[in-house]
């Protein structure tokens, strides 16, 4: 299950603990992100109505931005790489927001094996490279191998017959 993000809540609609210095808010109704909104040592001196109204001026806040962001996704062009592999968390991150890659089967177990630049990362490896994207939002399009660097036309329809 994917969890909602935090709203503006009233006292009824949360539960407010606090650990060290953070206010730990949950939402009543199941489906909800529990949040740990670090205070400082001022929050065990706070209400718990005091708590919810800074967290949800942070939330307020965050909905403006979200509202104004305008996302570009950077392509690295082709002939640099385009992942990197980071040894302190021991995976392979992308180096921008779109990645081009050709899908291979043959792995172990019929898994996919999936080609970024020279690299082979098993369906593992790129799981934990998608990760590094977590909580976003992907759109996958499938082009001919050798045009993996051309962004295709797109048309928003139902497939025909024999047509994917």
């Amino acid at each position: 299950m994917r969890f909602k993000r935090p709203e503006v809540a009233s006292l009824d609609q949360v539960r407010i603990s606090r650990v060290k210095d953070v206010a730990v808010i949950e939402y009543v109704e199941p489906g909800f992100w529990t949040t740990h909104f670090r205070i400082g040592p001022a929050v065990h001196e706070m209400t718990d109505e005091e708590i919810l109204d800074l967290f949800n001026e942070h939330v307020e806040a965050t909905q403006r931005l979200r509202a104004e962001y305008k996302h570009v996704a950077i392509e690295i062009p082709p002939g640099s790489p385009q992942i990197e592999h980071r040894d302190r968390s021991n995976q392979w991150t992308p180096r921008g927001g779109v990645l081009r890659c050709v899908v291979d089967d043959g792995g172990p177990n019929n898994e996919p094996i999936i080609h970024i630049d020279d690299r082979e990362l098993s369906w593992t490896e790129f799981g934990r490279l998608l990760t590094t994207y977590a909580g976003w939002g992907m759109r996958i399009i499938f082009v001919p191998d050798d045009e993996t660097h051309i962004v295709p036309r797109i048309e928003v329809r139902e497939p025909r017959e024999g047509e994917r």
